[in-house]
């Protein structure tokens, strides 16, 4: 049965209160599968699809909810349901969720829970957001070296079912700095007599806890991890940083890239649970920007009426050579802003990318240059001066507009601003003026006019 049968299945057996059978079914899903479905309910409906699931299972389901979802439950559900919320719930999910909540909310909560948690909670509340301390949990289980493989599985079988993960088991010290860690695999695979000292791996990469999430999202794509620790500035653990924390993080900082290369304000909620006047908000500013920024190319223009005037067939070349000029640089800005954030490229390449443009544009400004100049020859036979113009102008506007694409994104980590923000919308209004007066120039020049 596919997925969207087996929602409607599901929707039909809880219209009809065959709580029974509904329990059966949905104990088959998934517990993401199992949010998504409950997002899709109303209200009433959600609190009940909650109360039928088994507690364990809830705290699953309700970690994968929305934060507006779970703020609507927080403030339906008993104190007893919230405190068993709080007491099951990863510290890391839990703070998320107390970030979004209202403060009088919070306060009660933090009021009824245990002291030790309460300070852990307070701890992961005051590091700066998008960093590692940030996204961290503090369910691992550590291992310390002098156990042997026997002694270190018994512990990991006594005290590992709170852990988030087990695969990865680092090694601590006393005073609980970080030593070694050792893997599961390994654990399972050796001798029972043989000592954790002698088997883990001493070079254990590890992350500080103001360190900011992008430099943990390149280490966990550079060397395929499954888990980081997150150390503090004596080199005590405090926490782990699991795979599936850093692929939200990714997908949130992709987003954010690709909105402000849209020519928009980046915003933390999905589109369709956006408010309108805040989408409106959102993108306001920078078309306010552009639309000011075209005074330019007005001025350009009105500079050159007499041109126009003279030969009134150059106006239609403009927005050709506006949107040639336009594509190109987005393609260039586009790679090079990748290519940035990927860590592919870095400031001490400035010089590398501008070549390797140069010559892509003298390719590709050439191979379009010759094909406007014998479409339009064939178009325009009786005026061979003004080909040359058009087809001189696509030329130098695609070098021009290469070259600019790939340099303003090098200029932007120059002044500390995301390179992301040199992407189409303030390239093409760059382009667009830039390409005029070039344009213009050798009118004047060739045509003499």
């Amino acid at each position: 049965m596919d997925e969207e049968k087996n929602v409607e299945k599901l929707k039909e057996l809880l219209s009809l209160r065959d709580f029974m059978t509904f329990r059966t079914e949905i104990l088959e899903e998934n517990e993401v599968d199992i949010a998504e479905f409950i997002e899709g309910l109303t209200p009433e409906e959600r609190l009940l699809v909650m109360r039928l699931l088994p507690k364990d299972l809830a705290v699953e389901v309700f970690s994968e909810l929305p934060s507006e979802v779970q703020e609507e439950f927080m403030t339906k559900i008993s104190k007893e349901e919230i405190d068993h919320l709080v007491r099951e719930m990863f510290v890391d999910d839990l703070v998320d969720l107390l970030e979004e909540l209202p403060a009088t909310l919070v306060a009660e909560i933090l009021e009824r829970t245990p002291t030790e948690q309460r300070a852990t909670i307070n701890r992961f509340l005051q590091y700066r957001e998008d960093t590692a301390g940030s996204i961290m949990t503090a369910e691992y289980t550590s291992l310390k070296k002098h156990l042997t493989v026997k002694e270190a599985i018994t512990y990991l079988r006594k005290n590992g079912q709170n852990s988030e993960t087990l695969y990865s088991c680092y090694v601590v010290s006393e005073s609980r700095v970080l030593q070694g860690v050792i893997t599961l695999r390994t654990l399972l695979l050796s001798k029972d007599e043989e000592k954790v000292e002698d088997l883990m791996d001493e070079h254990v990469h590890n992350v500080h806890t103001d360190q900011d999430v992008e430099d943990v999202a390149d280490l966990f794509s550079k060397y395929d991890f499954m888990t980081l620790p997150v150390v503090d500035k004596e080199d005590r653990l405090v926490g782990i940083i699991t795979v599936d924390d850093i692929m939200d993080v990714i997908l949130e900082e992709d987003t954010e890239d690709f909105e402000k290369m849209a020519g928009t304000v980046p915003s933390d909620k999905p589109y369709l649970k956006t408010p309108v006047w805040e989408l409106a908000r959102n993108r306001m500013g920078w078309l306010v920007f552009l639309m000011l920024s075209g005074i330019i190319t007005g001025a350009i223009l009105t500079t050159f009426e007499e041109a126009f005037l003279v030969i009134p067939v150059l106006i239609t070349f403009i927005p050709m050579l506006t949107d040639t000029g336009g594509n190109s640089g987005s393609q260039s800005s586009t790679l090079i802003i990748r290519g940035i954030v990927l860590n592919e490229i870095e400031m001490k390449d400035v010089l590398k990318v501008f070549f390797k443009e140069f010559q892509v544009s003298i390719m590709t400004g050439a191979f379009l240059s010759v094909l406007t100049f014998i479409r339009l020859m064939l178009m325009y036979p009786d005026r061979p001066l003004v080909v040359i113009v058009v087809s001189l102008s696509i030329l130098l506007t695609v070098i021009m507009a290469k070259l600019l694409g790939a340099l303003l994104p090098f200029f932007a980590k120059v002044i500390k601003a995301d390179p992301a923000i040199m992407a189409a919308p303030l390239i093409t209004t760059i382009v667009d003026a830039t390409s005029l007066l070039t344009y213009f120039f050798l009118a004047q020049l060739i045509l003499k006019i």
